[in-house]
């Protein structure tokens, strides 16, 4: 099996689990979703540095937390994850797992837009009428429905720019996030303090633990993944998540899916679309150029040469 399959399984797998973790969190509906939030983040601290110490990276992660410049970055990271985990939480024990899936759609579209904002990157012509078409479907279903889904734009900025700060970090995925989920150990242990663990009877401690190796192993496949093959599939197999997400909330939750949800979904979906054959156009041009820059370069080489005696 060559690295790439490997990478794409990784990939595809990392979006199943992450595609299905709402089925896992529906049967936490019990417990409050801030409770839920700090298991999360207490028993995924656990997880990473269990993972680190193996690896014999742990060494890593005071000296990332030494750094004061990383540790502001890390710690806005920690804000916007956790801001990220508690809306899909919220989202998912109060019947509204379509906005989640809705927001993880929009994701794409927002990064591109950020991406704009803070580091000048550029956007096609095609890439903008993606970004329009978007803003275009959160404005319709606002207005169809007499509320903003505040969900899903919570959920697709949050993790939006929490995509900005990692692209300040040159620390490793691994040793980043287990500094994120550690800065915030301070949290969840007075959260758990003060409103109890719920942790009520064997059955439901043992989802509450899983929840740290729910939140770590997909992780540690996507890093893997995004090693071994290129960002364009990347992105396109990471629609896999909201996929299954939309299948699981309107399927086996029963959740109303209305005209308007209707409308704005295939509006998302034709802006995924088309952002993405912008993209892969665009690879294929810069793939082109490189190969004919080599090209060019060889046989200039091969002129200049000297002759052989």
């Amino acid at each position: 099996m060559t690295q790439t399959v490997r990478g794409i399984l990784a990939m595809i797998s990392a979006c199943v689990v992450w595609g299905l973790s709402s089925i896992f969190y529906k049967l936490l509906s019990d417990v409050p979703p801030m409770t839920i939030l700090a298991h999360r983040t207490l028993w995924s601290a656990v997880f990473f540095a269990l993972v680190l110490s193996v690896q014999g990276r742990f060494a890593q992660l005071p000296a990332a937390l030494g750094n004061r410049r990383t540790l502001l970055v890390i710690a806005g990271a920690s804000l916007t994850i956790s801001l990220n985990w508690f809306f899909f939480i919220y989202s998912v024990n109060t019947g509204h797992a379509t906005q989640a899936s809705l927001g993880y759609y929009i994701f794409p579209l927002v990064a591109v837009l950020l991406g704009r904002i803070f580091f000048a990157e550029s956007l096609n012509r095609w890439q903008m009428v993606a970004v329009a078409l978007a803003a275009g479907a959160v404005s319709l279903l606002t207005w169809g429905l007499g509320v903003a889904p505040w969900i899903s734009l919570i959920l697709a900025f949050s993790f939006g720019f929490y995509g900005v700060l990692k692209k300040l970090l040159t620390i490793g995925p691994v040793v980043s996030v287990t500094a994120e989920v550690v800065l915030l150990i301070p949290f969840s242990l007075t959260v758990l303090w003060i409103g109890g663990t719920h942790m009520d009877s064997p059955y439901q401690t043992a989802l509450l633990l899983f929840s740290g190796p729910l939140t770590g192993f997909p992780l540690i496949l996507f890093s893997y993944a995004s090693r071994r093959i290129p960002m364009a599939t990347v992105g396109i197999l990471q629609y896999l998540n909201p996929t299954l997400q939309f299948l699981v909330a309107v399927l086996l939750f029963k959740e109303p899916f209305g005209i308007w949800y209707a409308i704005a979904f295939g509006m998302i979906w034709t802006a995924l679309a088309i952002y993405s054959t912008a993209g892969a156009r665009a690879a294929s041009r810069r793939r082109k150029t490189a190969s004919s820059t080599v090209s060019t370069t060889v046989t200039k080489s091969s002129i200049d040469a000297p002759a052989k005696p």
